[in-house]
């Protein structure tokens, strides 16, 4: 099939006939919470084809926004992974996940969703403004394993993080619990003490820091500075669908 094009001599355009096609993008999400093999990427993005899949994947690699690479033994197999060039969309991306979770409605029945996602959701909620110096470490349950995250908050504003940022500083608590919980602490529909009584969170460390967790995040972010959170109540409803 011949690559599609605008015809017209506009960056927007250009970056609309990378990313327009069905599938693209959420490719493009997947990678850049890190280099999947080709079997991650068709149980991540269920309803994708193997041939469609394929030929989104060749087309990127083709523009130079993503690259193969093979893992040394005793994995021996292939990653795809985003380039230099395909790392500039991260910023896209972030933009339209805050526009995005305006739009949020309760899951549906047969919605996917996969725990990783909420770093996503959590990096673009995340208060700009000084907040408490408290630095925690978010677990999420996902088949077998952790997600993990670290949550670190200061004088510049709250940051998501994959890797720990500052190691040699301890962290004030770990908070193991569900993506939806996490969620729906950090927008506010769910009582962080209320979720610790019912058993809800799992706290290893200094109980009196949750009570600063949510401070570390501000859906103006996402709503408009001087915009009532109360004003988008999908969005704290969707906070509380969203089980795994």
């Amino acid at each position: 099939m011949p690559e599609f094009r605008y015809a017209q001599f506009c960056p927007l355009a250009r970056a609309a006939e990378v990313l327009g096609e069905r599938w693209t993008l959420l490719v493009v999400r997947e990678l850049l919470l890190g280099p999947q093999r080709f079997s991650d990427l068709m149980r991540r993005i269920p309803g994708v084809s193997s041939s469609v899949l394929s030929a989104r994947i060749r087309r990127l690699e083709e523009r130079g926004i993503v690259a193969r690479r093979q893992l040394p033994p005793p994995a021996a197999s292939s990653v795809i992974e985003l380039t230099d060039l395909g790392q500039g969309l991260r910023q896209v991306v972030l933009a339209m996940t805050s526009w995005g979770i305006q739009l949020m409605q309760p899951r549906q029945p047969g919605d996917h969703y996969e725990p990783t996602w909420l770093r996503l959701g959590l990096i673009v909620i995340t208060s700009p403004n000084p907040t408490p110096e408290r630095k925690f470490v978010l677990r999420v349950p996902d088949a077998g394993q952790d997600v993990v995250m670290i949550l670190s908050g200061g004088p510049d504003g709250a940051r998501i993080d994959d890797l720990d940022p500052s190691p040699e500083r301890a962290a004030d608590a770990e908070i193991r619990a569900e993506a939806n919980v996490l969620l729906g602490i950090a927008t506010g529909s769910i009582d962080i003490e209320a979720a610790l009584a019912e058993g809800t969170i799992a706290l290893t460390g200094d109980e009196r820091a949750l009570a600063d967790l949510p401070a570390l995040f501000s859906l103006e972010t996402v709503l408009g500075r001087g915009s009532d959170p109360a004003s988008a109540p999908d969005v704290a409803a969707a906070a509380t669908a969203h089980s795994t």
